[in-house]
């Protein structure tokens, strides 16, 4: 493209001299044109739309739904492996310990902590990291302890409030709910603040955005070992 009003082809007003023969040209090319550049708009506009739209967190959804059911099942082996090696009276095959140690596994239990992991804890924390990272984007110490902080006392209450609430309703307990968060959810809630300060820190210090539910998932798998031990009592 020639320079701006540099002459050559450019009008007074910046246009370009008037040619009738290049004009009737692109007369006759507009409706191709045209078709094109509104295909290019919807396009766009179909691409903003998927962009903007809400997206359900697949990966997160499916990483923390495995680590919370590797959390349980190692929860439920290590229980009946207590009470299988009291009862057991000579050393077997590891063939037929695995066997007799499955033989009793708690399917529903299993389905009840991974739908837990994949509906409520994956998309829900991978939202409240996203929402974090927006409202306190910068890497400082201050906005690391808000972090920390604000982790604690929305996000770790809310997780224990809605795992509780899901064990239960999921057993049809939830008239025993209130009795049960008192006995077992507040220390379970204290508990989580020695385990989950530090894991924050290095959460939000050292990990990025897009890996930070499945870094939170992994000392999940402890703390799912921990919840799912407290909750079958």
């Amino acid at each position: 493209m020639g320079s701006l009003g540099g002459g050559g082809n450019w009008g007074p007003f910046g246009m370009g001299q008037l040619n009738f023969h290049d004009f009737n040209n692109n007369r006759r090319r507009s409706p191709r044109k045209r078709s094109i550049r509104e295909s290019k708009s919807s396009s766009n506009s179909a691409d903003i739309t998927g962009r903007t739209g809400y997206q359900f967190p697949v990966k997160q959804a499916f990483m923390a739904a495995s680590l919370a059911l590797t959390g349980d099942t190692i929860a439920q082996l290590s229980q009946r492996w207590v009470k299988y090696k009291e009862s057991l009276s000579s050393p077997q095959h590891p063939e037929g310990v695995l066997g007799a140690l499955f033989s009793e596994h708690g399917w529903l239990r299993a389905l009840r902590m991974t739908t837990y992991g994949f509906l409520l804890y994956g998309p829900g924390t991978y939202a409240w990291y996203q929402f974090l990272d927006r409202t306190i984007p910068k890497q400082t110490f201050e906005n690391l302890l808000a972090k920390v902080i604000l982790n604690q006392i929305v996000l770790g209450p809310t997780v224990i409030a809605v795992v509780f609430a899901w064990n239960n309703l999921w057993q049809g307990k939830l008239s025993e709910l209130p009795n049960k968060y008192q006995k077992d959810a507040l220390p379970a809630l204290f508990f989580g603040f020695r385990f989950w300060i530090p894991v924050s820190i290095l959460n939000f210090w050292l990990v990025p955005l897009q890996a930070r539910v499945a870094f939170m998932s992994l000392g999940s798998i402890f703390w799912n070992f921990f919840l799912s031990s407290t909750m079958s009592r």
